[in-house]
This record gives structure tokens, C-alpha cells and sequence, in this order.
């Protein structure tokens, strides 16, 4: 095997593929955005050539679970993700999208974690992508229309379902956005502005996927005692829509309900006998979103990520601020709201197993334009390379790489991307697994992570010598539907 002249050759790499499959030594070579030659001491000339010395070369890492939306026009350099290793973000994630919305105030929490200002959103994905080519940013893009945002866009209330009328709206804008290229739809049923709607409201929506291809992700109605429920309702939904579903960030909230990863995990795999299903998880115990006092209340620690209406409370600790300022812990949220924060809800043992499940992709649930961001942001996929996978052997590094890269992409349909192979995109990371490892911390939650040495994207380099480039491939990829499985 082997090419004549290529554009560039890594060397004397440790290729571990996206597969899943056990790492080989090997050389690969790339011309333009694609792998040409991949197998043992390619003879090929390349205008750069780079030797691994024994380091893994991996497909660019998927961000199952972004709120990148915005960011990756206005941080096109993108260098939380890039210094992972990401080379591709699932944006539109729990109802919220950047686009298609048309509204005249700040939008209600959580859209303003992506959006703060109405000005921040665009009418439509048409728009949206024709942003991303005029001004690429350095990772690709996969982009959701979020069930939130459609309602933003046509419910004068959402204390309430919506109306048949609403629905048929709803129905026309997500329908436009998937022919525009938008890859699914999300919903957010957790939060104030979705959770008045009722099953067969999502239904309506996920019918449209079904019809024009796509899938359903979803923040779940319930991820604490109500869990078991919203699973079955998430599996119905799927069913009926005859859309494949993909469960975000499945986590066991609160103390009483730790532990109860092997029921739910159960319920899913019982579920996956009969119906595509896929699911995402973060290596934390601590989830991060809006401010909200009875999430606080479940929550052994609860810390501040931005406040809209104080400023210096970012990274500190609610019970801490409440005493200051003489309150109790309820009315200093009222006080400081709209805010965000990191809440600790989770138990180890339980994100040990989720993450652990076959089909579980990686997924950082990072919010970037917080102030103080949850250390996910910048930590995950370094975090379970190196603590789960190497120091806790929870897997081996192949499987994780392979809940990183090929399962992502074959879970949301991405063609020749999570794979190392002839014809594949050259998205590529080159990562020293003795000493890859996350840095980011919750009091210095915005430090690159140790051991990412290169990562392509496209063929072209966008980090090095632990420093971003000035290339910036990333496509939006909206000419890509989702491929059953």
C-alpha cells in the first residue's frame, strides 16, 4: 500500500483507527483533506513529513454534546476544543439552537447560555452555514434545530402546550431547517420554556425528522426521580417518530437516586433490542446550566458560573455569597438571577458505568460563554483518556477513542469521519498516551490539557506546540444525513 506523493506523512505512529480495534504501528499519509495511504512504512514522498515517534494517531475527536453554536463564530480559533483533540462539534444540544429564531427580547434562560441578546440569532440555518464558509472556524460543525428555539420563535407564552396552529408553524420552520442542514432535532424538556409541552407536541415535531431525515436528541424531563418515566417516554417517542433517539448527558441525579445507573442503563438496553438509541455522557459528577433554586437543592455543592446581575461571583460558592449578603440560599439565587452555575449531583460510581456502556459516546456539555465555565469545557476528552481509561482502567484507550470517533460519527451519520482509513477525512489528533491528561480544574477551569502534541483538521494543522494555528478548515457539515445503522 502506498502513494507517490502526498502533502504530508506522519511516521512511526501507534494508529488506533475509531473502531474500537487494537492499535497497530504504522505510517499515514494525507493529500488535501483526505487520508491517501495508511499501513506499514509508506514509500511516498510528502512535502511535510512528521515523525510520531511511537505517539497515537487518532480520527479527530466528535463533541457528542456542544453548546458551540455561537462560539464557533465568535472564537473561531476554538482552542477549548481544539487543544482536546475535537475536531468536530454537535451543536444545538436540550432545545437550544442559534438558529431559526426570530425574537426582539432576551430570549428566556436557557437560550440566553447561548444567546444572551436577541441580535445573537439567525432567522435560519441557510444563514447560519453561509456564516460558518464565509468565516470558517477551526472545527466542523453539526448542527440541531432545538425544540426551544422553535417555540421562542412562534409561542407568545410557554407555560402552556402549543396549539395546533403553533405546531404547524413549528413543523414548518424545523422542516426548512433540516432541508437547509440542520442534522436533527433537540429538545430540552427540563427547562421552563419546554416543559409545559406535552409528549405528542414532540412527536409532531420528530415526525418531520423522520419524514426528511435526521434524529432526536434529548435533555430528558427528568434525569433525577423521574428518570425511569422519562426514559420510557424518550423510547415512545422515537418509536412513533420512527427516529432514532439519543439520549444527552445521561446522568442519576440527587443523593436518592445514586445507584441507579444499572436500572436505567437496563431500561436502554432493553430498549436498543427494539429501536436505534444512542446516548452521550460527560466524566464528571458535577452538571452546569442556568441558576435554579431547586437544582441547588439537590446538589451537595453548588458553585456560580456568570451572574447577569453581579459581578466577581464567578467560581464561588452559593452558601458562601448567601452569607454575605445575608440571605438565605433561595433568595440569593432570586437575587442574582439570571445566572449560572455548577452543581455537584452525581455519584462516581454511576458515571463510571454510563460511561462504561458499549454505546455511550464521549460528550463535554461544555458552555463556553460562561465566565467561569465548568472545567468540561476544556478537560473531558483528555480526562477520560488519561484518568479513566489509562490510570483507572476503566476501558482500554482503543475504546475510548472509539466512543470519541467512530461511534460518535456513526451515531449521527457523519460519512468518512471518525475513521482512520484510504478516502477518510484527515481529521486527525496525535496525543503521548502516558501523558495525556486534563488540567482544568473548577478554580482554574480554562487550562489546555496535557499531551495533545497536533491535531489536523481536514488535513490541516490547527494546534501545535501547545498553541492554536492560524488555519482555520472547520466546515459546517450540512450536506451530510444521518445513515441507519
Amino acid at each position: 500500500m502506498g502513494a507517490t506523493k502526498a502533502d504530508m506523512v506522519i511516521r512511526n505512529a501507534m494508529l488506533i483507527d475509531g473502531s474500537g480495534a487494537a492499535g497497530v504501528a504504522g505510517d499515514l499519509a494525507v493529500t488535501g483533506e483526505r487520508i491517501t495511504a495508511i499501513g506499514p512504512s509508506l514509500v511516498c514522498g510528502a512535502d511535510v513529513e512528521i515523525d510520531a515517534g511511537g505517539k497515537v494517531l487518532a480520527p479527530g475527536f466528535i463533541d457528542a454534546h456542544t453548546h458551540d453554536d455561537r462560539a464557533v463564530l465568535t472564537n473561531r480559533a476554538m482552542a477549548c476544543k481544539i487543544s482536546q483533540g475535537v475536531t468536530t462539534v454537535v451543536t444545538g444540544n436540550c432545545g437550544i439552537s442559534i438558529a431559526p429564531v426570530t425574537i426582539k427580547t432576551r430570549p428566556p434562560g436557557p437560550l440566553d447560555l447561548v444567546c444572551p441578546s436577541p441580535d445573537d440569532f439567525m432567522p435560519s440555518f441557510a444563514a447560519y452555514f453561509a456564516a460558518l464558509e464565509k468565516a470558517p472556524p477551526a472545527v466542523n460543525v453539526v448542527a440541531q434545530a432545538g425544540h426551544t428555539s422553535l417555540r421562542v420563535s412562534v409561542m407568545d407564552r410557554f407555560d402552556r402546550a402549543a396549539s395546533e396552529g403553533e405546531i404547524e408553524q413549528m413543523k414548518a420552520l424545523l422542516r426548512q431547517a433540516l432541508k437547509d442542514g440542520a442534522a436533527g432535532l433537540s429538545t430540552g424538556l427540563y427547562y421552563p420554556p419546554a416543559n409545559a409541552a406535552p409528549r405528542e407536541e414532540i412527536e409532531a415535531l420528530a415526525q418531520v425528522v423522520h419524514e426528511e431525515g435526521g434524529f432526536h436528541s434529548t435533555h430528558m424531563r427528568d434525569e433525577a426521580d423521574g428518570v425511569a418515566v422519562s426514559l420510557e417516554e424518550t423510547f415512545r417517542i422515537g418509536r412513533t417518530a420512527q427516529v432514532p433517539i439519543i439520549i444527552s448527558h445521561h446522568k442519576c441525579v440527587g443523593l436518592a437516586n445514586h445507584g441507579r445507573s444499572g436500572e436505567t442503563l437496563g431500561l436502554i438496553d432493553a430498549a436498543r433490542a427494539k429501536q436505534q438509541i444512542g446516548l452521550d455522557v460527560y466524566p464528571y459528577v458535577a452538571s452546569s446550566t442556568i441558576l435554579n433554586k431547586d437544582r441547588v437543592a439537590l446538589s451537595s455543592r453548588t458553585l456560580i458560573t456568570w451572574s447577569g446581575k453581579a459581578d466577581g461571583l464567578e467560581g464561588r460558592d452559593i452558601e458562601e455569597v448567601a452569607a454575605e449578603m445575608g440571605l438565605s440560599v433561595d433568595a440569593t439565587v432570586e437575587a442574582i438571577s439570571p445566572a449560572g452555575a455548577i452543581y455537584f449531583l452525581m455519584d462516581e460510581a454511576d458515571v463510571k458505568a454510563i460511561m462504561a456502556y458499549p454505546a455511550t459516546m464521549i460528550g463535554s456539555d461544555g458552555l463556553p460563554h460562561d465566565r467561569h465555565p465548568h472545567p468540561r469545557l476544556w478537560g473531558t476528552f483528555p480526562r477520560v483518556l488519561g484518568h479513566y481509561a489509562r490510570d483507572e482502567k476503566l476501558f482500554p484507550l482503543e475504546t475510548a477513542v472509539h466512543k470519541m470517533t467512530g461511534l460518535t460519527a456513526r451515531t449521527f451519520g457523519l460519512k468518512d469521519r471518525g475513521v482512520l482509513g484510504e478516502g477518510a477525512f484527515a481529521d486527525l489528533v496525535l496525543f503521548d498516551p502516558a501523558a495525556v491528561i486534563d488540567t482544568a480544574t473548577f478554580e482554574r477551569p480554562e487550562t489546555p490539557a496535557a499531551g495533545i502534541c497536533q491535531v489536523f483538521v481536514n488535513g490541516r494543522g490547527v494546534w501545535r506546540n501547545g498553541a492554536a494555528t492560524d488555519a482555520r478548515p472547520g466546515k459546517g457539515l450540512c450536506g451530510e444525513r444521518f445513515l441507519t445503522q
